[in-house]
């Protein structure tokens, strides 16, 4: 549904609109606002009201919208985490149905509690500063959705974004109980393939097993520093938590392992071992230093642990 604008064109917050006394909006109280569009005039408001009738895509805000007509498990809480729940047969079963993009370029994979889009960015960056084509995908977004989805530092054009999710709305409307974010995924992998990437940094979006974004088999991935995050999800303990991490590790694929507490360093040790993944581990196998730092960007030294320091 839509909230209306007050005279200085603003959007007014669901909260005052309820508020207010409207009548519709009172079915809606258990609702989440989805995000205001830049110019502030158009709210989505979710409403649990999941796959409903198709609908003509026609400008950006008509693409979002048919977008977040789907389940989103970022704002649902009722939900069971399982596989079940998080098939990744509806994901693979999309991307299949528009070529698998995702096997059209080398992909990196990152996982973790703390800083992960932080890594997924830096990566990007030095994919890019090295001649390379490079995609961006991460979550969530702080101002426009089209952040969530970038190429060589630019976010997809709305234009683009209208286009891609016309063509993929046969394919979803043929497959149930698809979620915003595998399409997104999907949206994102096919965007990069056409456009020409050498190789895009993935970030997981939850967990990492049972992620969306676990379709693709990468180049390497990486497992940044984890903690308690999710509980209700991933599991009460950091082994449970290290173990749904873990789930992006694939056979043969190096992964690269940030300093952990021991109850996940276990566990992450384990599954590389099980998969026979070359385990790299950030403080042991590979050093670095802080440089000088400032607006324009940072330094970083980065050296083998066989190696003397630059």
């Amino acid at each position: 549904m839509l909230f209306p604008v007050d005279e200085a064109g603003l959007g007014i917050s669901p909260r005052a609109h309820l508020l207010s006394g409207c009548v519709d909006c009172r079915r809606h109280l258990s609702a989440f606002c989805r995000g205001v569009q830049d110019d502030f005039r158009l709210v989505s408001l979710w409403s649990g009201d999941y796959n409903s009738a198709p609908m003509n895509i026609e400008t950006f805000e008509d693409a979002l919208n048919y977008l977040y007509s789907h389940i989103d498990y970022s704002v649902e809480r009722s939900y069971r985490y399982s596989a079940e729940t998080f098939e990744l047969d509806r994901v693979c079963d999309l991307a299949r149905a528009v070529g698998n993009p995702h096997e059209q370029f080398a992909s990196l994979h990152i996982a973790g509690t703390k800083g992960k889009g932080s890594v997924s960015a830096m990566i990007a960056s030095c994919l890019q500063a090295a001649g390379y084509r490079t995609g961006l995908y991460t979550s969530p977004h702080l101002q426009r959705f089209n952040e969530r989805i970038q190429m060589d530092g630019k976010p997809i054009e709305d234009a683009r974004f209208v286009a891609l999710m016309r063509r993929l709305e046969p394919h979803i409307e043929s497959i149930p109980g698809l979620t915003v974010f595998e399409i997104a995924t999907v949206l994102a992998l096919l965007h990069f393939a056409e456009e020409g990437a050498d190789a895009a940094a993935i970030e997981v979006g939850l967990g990492g097993r049972l992620d969306a974004t676990n379709i693709i088999t990468p180049t390497v991935a990486a497992i940044t520093t984890l903690s308690y995050d999710h509980m209700h999800l991933l599991g009460d303990s950091l082994s449970d938590i290290a173990r749904e991490k873990g789930g992006i590790i694939k056979p043969g694929v190096p992964v690269v392992l940030a300093p952990q507490q021991y109850e996940a360093d276990r566990v992450i040790e384990g599954i590389a071992g099980e998969r026979k993944a070359p385990l790299i581990r950030v403080g042991r196998d590979w050093l670095f230093s802080a440089g000088s730092r400032d607006l324009e960007g940072q330094t970083l030294y980065i050296w083998a642990s066989a190696e003397q320091p630059l």
